[in-house]
Order: structure tokens, then sequence, then C-alpha cells
């Protein structure tokens, strides 16, 4: 199933094998992985909570 990530990216759920929360050098993005390689990640949000209220949101809509 495709979940829309933003305006240009459509994301195939069904090959997401794990998603990471990460805190990286400019905040905290979710990170969407198939395997070993990273195929897309999120906008870059305040704190944690907020990264997870977003990917609650978005795997909600499958």
């Amino acid at each position: 199933m495709f979940v829309k990530l933003n305006d240009r990216v459509y994301l195939n759920m069904a090959k997401i094998t794990r998603m990471k929360i990460d805190h990286v050098e400019d905040g905290i993005r979710v990170r969407f992985y198939e395997g070993q390689e990273q195929v897309a990640k999120s906008k870059r949000f305040d704190d944690v909570q907020a990264a997870e209220a977003w990917l609650q949101e978005l795997l909600s809509k499958i």
C-alpha cells in the first residue's frame, strides 16, 4: 500500500522493513528502510513526541 510521505514522495509500506526515529545534525527525523537501505526520511521535528505523533498519524492511514 502506498502512503503519501510529502508532496513528492509516496512510500510502498509493504516493502518497508523498519522505521527509526533518529537524532541527526539538524533535528529529529523518521527514517524508513527496505532491508539495510534507507529509502526515505521525514521532515525535521523539534522533539521526539512530535515525530511519534506524525508517525502514528501516517500509520493510521494504512
